[in-house]
């Protein structure tokens, strides 16, 4: 069962090409700070613009940077189910511990759709898979009974949940019998999902601020609820400017800020507004990442 904060990692780019130097010192430190689990080519890794090649590179990269001190989480999804298992398979001979596969883009399919989707991909290899419940970038929501149906596969062992709706955990774990992994794919709802059953999060913010973030996770397995409370307070200005524009430019930025990474994302992602840089700047230096 994957738990904590895990991150959704960047993807850094120097001179348009994946900055694998880069890379391997963001998850170096991240590791360092307490980050639970490293996710790969998800969306925050800029996964829609890496091509084949680069994707394969970047989990591959990950893996072996990460050595086995904590789970891989390697983004596979696509809109299209042969693309998917490919990027599956691939995971797993690459040696991740897990996939995270977003319901499929644009098609729009249906339920029965979303179901066949999973479940080829679930066929295809033992690599247990966390389906990513994205409506708002996949326009498609998966209902919970759907969730429930694909959970009897045996590879089929959780939800990346970023809907943002609270009731979600809930009625999937009165849903699913045996255990089931609930992330939550929202920073600024985090701590209410743990409350409502969930078992951690996938987070953005977790790219700037690792140690934060992993002691709120840290807090609340404790049972020290006003301490989660406290920082999930703190944290909250940095998880909504990282918002002001799509996901990952703000942090991307943000990044930049402390000497991480640079800047740099792909078309049609644009750099950061002059206006949002220091939105972002003086919501770093807020939770106290950079002096004021």
């Amino acid at each position: 069962m994957f738990s904590g904060s895990i991150v959704a990692l960047i993807t850094p780019f120097r001179d348009g090409q994946f900055d694998e130097v880069a890379y391997r010192a963001l998850i170096d430190w991240h590791i360092a700070e307490g980050t639970s689990g490293i996710v790969p080519c998800g969306t925050t890794g800029e996964s829609p613009t890496l091509d084949h090649d680069e994707h394969r590179r970047v989990v591959e990269v990950c893996v072996d940077a990460v050595a086995g001190r904590v789970p891989v989480i390697a983004g596979t999804g696509s809109n299209a189910t042969a693309e998917a298992v490919a990027l599956t398979r691939h995971a797993k001979a690459a040696g991740a511990d897990a996939a995270l596969v977003v319901t499929p883009y644009y098609n729009k399919p249906t339920q029965e759709g979303l179901y066949q989707h999973y479940a080829a991909v679930a066929a295809a290899t033992d690599l247990p898979i966390i389906i990513y419940n994205i409506p708002p970038r996949s326009v498609i929501d998966m209902t919970v009974e759907t969730m429930a149906r694909l959970a009897e596969l045996p590879t089929i062992l959780g939800v990346k949940d970023a809907t943002a709706d609270l009731t979600r955990p809930v009625r999937t774990r009165l849903a699913i019998a045996k255990p089931f992994c609930q992330l939550s794919g929202e920073d600024g709802t985090a701590l209410a999902f743990l409350a409502a059953g969930g078992h951690g999060c996938i987070s953005v913010t977790a790219n700037v601020a690792p140690r934060l973030c992993a002691a709120m996770h840290g807090a609340w397995a404790d049972g020290r609820v006003n301490d989660a409370i406290a920082l999930q307070d703190r944290l909250m200005p940095l998880h909504t400017v990282l918002f002001c524009e799509s996901n990952p430019v703000p942090v991307k930025y943000a990044a930049h800020l402390l000497g991480r990474c640079l800047p740099d994302v792909r078309l049609p992602l644009a750099a950061l507004a002059d206006a949002n840089r220091q939105r972002v700047a003086e919501a770093m230096a807020a939770v106290g990442l950079l002096p004021r």
